[in-house]
């Protein structure tokens, strides 16, 4: 009866959920419109670098989050991407050549490190992963001639057409969040099917997931090449906002950054991405502000608080508020008085003198 109950109480409020849900997706929508329109210059860097990082933090998310694997060079794809973007357009390529190839170049690096690595587990697939951003950097300081060397290059490219009405700062935002919205709703898919069940099983048991069919192999190999994609695609939308690009790009302490927002906002959720990337992004220049000596303590202090307080991350705030809700009430639900007789009496509750009468 109970169950029946349940199920019934579901069925009517998941018309009510969805209507939520909707009615947020709208909300969303609207604000993403209209935020770059009345928003200063600098709000738009902003908020399109929140788009960068979401697409970034995605495939991060997808090949740790996802299939559980170890990954500490997602800055060096990301670097990748940019220089492609740069070289591309210092030679005249069409933009969607450069698109293009920014994603599917880092994609095929990332396949190939997946071949030679997705067999490893543990410390040693993370140092095969920290080695990308450590041998790019010195690597993109000698090829001077491709990368321009130390000084990096600087690009100007996505320019708001005329018609349009547009600054460039909105133009390059809209490009990008358009990018980035795509980007999500195929992952999205992507993690809710067949493909997605295959990652969810290699995570959670690659003995399992052998006798399911599923070769734990093939999937890594998948999961570093999707999220090297997603690394280089970031890679293009950076150029696209920024404008410039250096073996900075590249620096291992981004791929530090970048994991520690993921955990902040939340694994295996692609709410929390989004959430990781609105940290990555604005504690940094929020603390900056609060004191420009101090930004480092004040992140990790933030990114400490957010862990001790909800070690899943910013994504499982609402189930934790929930959490504490139905316990509020369940103490109180048992402290409650025994439901009284038709005629107004509480029932008698037995002594244990009654009891051991009615006993015998």
């Amino acid at each position: 009866m109970a169950t029946a109950t349940a199920t019934a109480t579901a069925a009517r409020r998941s018309p009510l959920t969805r209507l939520a849900a909707l009615v947020g997706v709208v909300a969303l929508a609207v604000v993403l419109v209209v935020a770059p329109l009345v928003s200063s210059p600098f709000i738009n860097y902003q908020l399109a670098s929140i788009m960068v990082f979401a697409v970034a933090l995605l495939g991060l998310n997808v090949v740790m989050g996802y299939t559980g694997q170890v990954s500490l060079g997602q800055s060096a794809f990301l670097g990748l991407g940019a220089y492609v973007t740069a070289y591309g357009v210092v030679h005249g390529w069409p933009l969607w050549l450069s698109l293009v190839l920014s994603a599917l170049l880092p994609a095929v690096v990332g396949m190939l490190v997946a071949l030679a690595a997705a067999r490893l587990r543990g410390l040693a697939l993370a140092m095969i992963t920290i080695a990308l951003p450590i041998v790019g950097v010195p690597l993109a300081r000698r090829l001077d001639g491709l990368t321009g060397g130390s000084q990096g290059q600087v690009v100007s490219f996505l320019r708001a057409p005329e018609a349009t009405g547009l600054a460039n700062d909105q133009w390059r935002y809209y490009v990008v969040t358009v990018i980035a919205v795509v980007v999500f709703l195929l992952v999205r898919n992507l993690v809710r099917g067949r493909v997605g069940r295959s990652f969810a099983v290699v995570k959670e048991n690659e003995a399992v997931a052998l006798s399911m069919g599923v070769s734990p192999y093939r999937t890594k190999v998948l999961a570093f090449t999707i999220a090297s994609l997603l690394g280089g695609l970031s890679g293009f939308m950076y150029l696209a906002v920024v404008q410039y690009t250096s073996p900075e790009t590249l620096v291992f302490a981004t791929s530090i950054n970048l994991v520690a927002a993921m955990v902040i906002g939340g694994s295996a959720s692609i709410v929390g991405t989004a959430l990781g990337a609105l940290y990555f992004v604005l504690v940094p220049v929020l603390a900056g502000q609060v004191n420009s000596s101090r930004t480092a303590l004040i992140s990790g202090a933030v990114l400490l608080a957010v862990l001790f307080v909800l070690p899943a991350g910013l994504a499982s705030l609402p189930r934790r508020v929930g959490g504490l809700l139905r316990r509020r009430r369940t103490p109180a639900a048992e402290g409650a008085p025994a439901t009284p007789d038709p005629d107004g009496t509480a029932p008698a509750v037995p002594t244990p003198a009654a009891a051991s009468t009615d006993r015998r």
